[in-house]
């Protein structure tokens, strides 16, 4: 059997004219660290004869990053939600996502903070905060270590 676990999961990213070296983000929510949901990459048509047709589309790779109330690293979407409001102005990133179980590295390119939990939820215990980024490019390559 294999090694599947997301405990040594590594999340880098950089963020043009506010973290110009990579940070890495730390302090992930307990099931649910991050996430890229479904991309379809293909619109079909059948035609009433039957026969399936279908064309390439361009996507874009959805991330959504999902950090415990107290982790050092809502800060650094803190600053980055808040100095795009203050430019008034998208601010792009780039990232890296290693999976050493698996032995694969996805670079991530071109990327848009689009969702933003600017505080945790107040319960018995704070919850955790959600963050959305948009990526445009998404490239697996295998992972050799550290």
């Amino acid at each position: 059997m294999g090694n599947i676990t997301a405990a040594n999961a590594i999340l880098s990213i950089t963020v043009a004219s506010l973290y110009t070296t990579p940070v890495q983000i730390q302090g992930f929510a307990t099931d649910d660290a991050f996430d890229f949901p479904d991309v379809e990459g293909l619109e079909t048509m059948l035609g009433v004869d039957g026969v399936l047709s279908a064309g390439w589309l361009p996507v874009t790779y959805p991330q959504d990053i999902t950090l415990q109330a107290d982790s050092a690293s809502n800060l650094v979407f803190d600053n980055w939600h808040q100095t795009q409001r203050q430019l008034g102005t998208p601010l792009v990133a780039s990232g890296t996502v290693i999976l050493p179980a698996t032995g694969i590295q996805y670079n991530l390119t071109n990327g848009y903070l689009k969702g933003y939990k600017p505080a945790p939820g107040a319960k018995k215990i704070l919850q955790p905060r959600k963050y959305s980024i948009i990526w445009e490019r998404l490239l697996a390559s295998a992972y050799g270590g550290i």
